[in-house]
């Protein structure tokens, strides 16, 4: 705020709080207890649903562990058929089934928060979970999170529509659903609560954190239960020590992983205008793709399937130079135009494949740290990039390997890749096929400035301060009606804009009194749109006007911008 604006009476904005929260909050935090352990059950399934598929496409056995595609030598017809056979079924189950399951997922949650009162259709549920074990399983390069968050959040989603809730409050349910399953994917509890503030809720309240973290709570329990509590890619921090030269490197190492995320982002989105010229329908696009999985998959086996062994390698510095180079060409190029084809699949464990290997790739002519140090580096780096979401990366990254010391050149890689993803790109490869739908999305949080400002600051004030108040004025700011039926719209000088424009918003109207407080109540004043714009050109001056104020400026700092 200006420091022109002076403080009034004491009693001015006490009925106002750092935040609005209702009892009901614990009300949905119940649900959302609920919505988290359903969360964990479902990334369970789909874990072993991917495991099942794989183990049945490349070795005909029965088994639900997890192996990777590439871990032993398969036929080249096997490698390169079953991703394009797979690539036909999913493209089948988007036709006949459900058009939602194309894709990774984060953005068809986005889109349903957006436009669609946060509703997801019951057989999304469980069609999206078995297209990403079909599209994983027969080789995808993609990662289960993405999945696991359009299915957790359908879980939270179904259950809102079961009840009589608001579309917000469907909407907390629904991220919890989303958060609960990405925190029991990867032991990740933090992470995947940053993940739903920095990409889904679009709000910093407590309403929907409080039961989001409830929900990830409880799933994390759950997921101790059935796949325990070691880190996924555990990395042996011990001796670790940063030199002031290698945080500098650090900068680096994050402006290269930053680049090579505007460039696999770019990727993604001509891949999908290459498809989208094919001149015929876009059933058939996931088996071209995965016949490009297929051609990939011959040349680097490793690139195919989630590839946790493969991460866990680079991770812990014990990747081959063949393999980091393999991984790094390979896995970006099948997995960018691979996902441009509307298959189903995630991107995140491809993201921390490609990110390990810039990162193991860099190791290999920076000072030596501890191993895996900088393919550390390089995933918090390309998460941070490709997702937009530096603090994501860095707490990903901690919560995967426990690397606890790594913070502050994890937080230094992560910034600067975020801050070169930003300059380069206007849309991440989350949030650009929302945009191509025709719709806006700003992941920009900042203080309303009609918050900052009360109605008696900006009002039009009577004179005299003698209009006597009429009986619907001493009810109390709000609407209510007069003794004729009709509305009358009256406001409080220690109202806030944002109320104002609430009310107005609410009523159709864009005029209202200004009412006192206490049993001699007057009309004090007028409030109308015009005055609404006070506050936001008080915001474009603290935006835009540069000035010097120390003693001795040449220029005076400017008053406030005038009501």
């Amino acid at each position: 705020m200006s420091g022109t604006r002076k403080g009034t009476a004491g009693h001015r904005g006490a009925h106002l709080g750092d935040f609005t929260v209702q009892p009901r909050m614990l009300v949905i935090c119940g649900w959302a207890l609920l919505v988290g352990g359903a969360g964990a059950v479902a990334a369970l399934a789909l874990l072993r649903l991917i495991g099942l598929v794989t183990n049945a496409v490349f070795y005909q056995r029965w088994s639900t562990s997890l192996v990777a595609p590439g871990l032993e030598h398969r036929p080249w017809w096997l490698v390169l058929g079953a991703p394009v056979l797979g690539g036909l079924v999913i493209g089948a189950m988007a036709r006949y089934g459900s058009e939602k399951i194309r894709g990774h997922g984060m953005p068809e949650a986005i889109e349903a928060i957006l436009t669609g009162g946060s509703r997801v259709a019951p057989r999304v549920a469980v069609l999206k979970p078995v297209s990403a074990a079909i599209s994983i399983g027969t080789g995808g390069p993609f990662g289960a999170e993405g999945p696991i968050i359009m299915t957790g959040g359908a879980i939270g989603s179904i259950l809102a529509q079961a009840l009589r809730l608001s579309a917000d409050e469907r909407k907390t349910l629904l991220v919890s659903g989303a958060a609960a399953g990405m925190a029991a994917t990867f032991n990740s509890p933090l992470a995947a609560v940053l993940l739903a503030v920095e990409l889904l809720l679009f709000e910093w309240r407590p309403r929907s954190f409080v039961p989001v973290v409830a929900a990830v709570g409880v799933s994390t329990v759950v997921r101790g239960f059935l796949l325990g509590t070691a880190p996924i890619f555990p990395v042996s921090a011990a001796g670790l020590h940063v030199a002031p030269t290698v945080d500098v490197l650090c900068v680096l190492a994050g402006l290269l992983g930053g680049a090579l995320a505007v460039a696999a982002t770019w990727l993604v989105y001509r891949a999908e205008d290459g498809f989208a010229r094919l001149p015929f329908h876009w059933m058939w696009w996931p088996a071209i793709g995965g016949l490009v999985i297929g051609l990939g998959g011959l040349v680097e086996p490793r690139a195919l399937g989630v590839g946790y062994d493969v991460i866990q390698q680079l991770l812990t510095g014990r990747a081959t130079v063949s393999l980091i180079v393999g991984i790094l060409v390979v896995k970006t190029l099948i997995w960018s135009l691979s996902l441009g084809s509307g298959t189903s699949g995630g991107v995140l464990a491809p993201v921390f494949m490609i990110g390990g290997a810039v990162g193991a790739a860099e190791g290999l002519v920076f000072p030596h740290v501890i191993p895996g140090f900088w393919a550390m580096m390089g995933l918090a780096a390309v998460v941070g990039g490709v997702m937009r979401s530096p603090l994501t990366g860095v707490v990903f990254t901690l919560e995967l390997t426990h690397a606890w010391g790594a913070v502050l050149p994890l937080l230094i890689s992560s910034t600067a890749a975020y801050a070169l993803s930003a300059l380069l790109l206007k849309r991440s490869v989350l949030t650009e096929k929302i945009a191509r739908r025709g719709l806006h999305l700003t992941r920009e949080y900042s203080t309303d400035p009609l918050e900052t400002f009360f109605v008696e600051e900006v009002m039009d004030r009577n004179p005299d301060h003698q209009t006597p108040a009429t009986e619907a004025d001493l009810l109390g700011s709000g609407a209510v009606p007069d003794d004729r039926g009709a509305t009358v719209v009256t406001l409080r000088p220690d109202d806030t804009l944002r109320r104002a424009a609430y009310l107005f918003a609410e009523h159709d109207v864009t005029r209202a009194p200004v009412v006192s407080h206490g049993p001699d109540a007057r009309v004090v004043g007028t409030l109308n749109l015009h005055h609404l714009l006070h506050a936001r050109r008080h915001d474009l001056t603290e935006e835009h006007h540069r000035q010097r104020l120390l003693p001795g400026s040449r220029r005076r700092a400017p008053d406030a911008v005038p009501t």
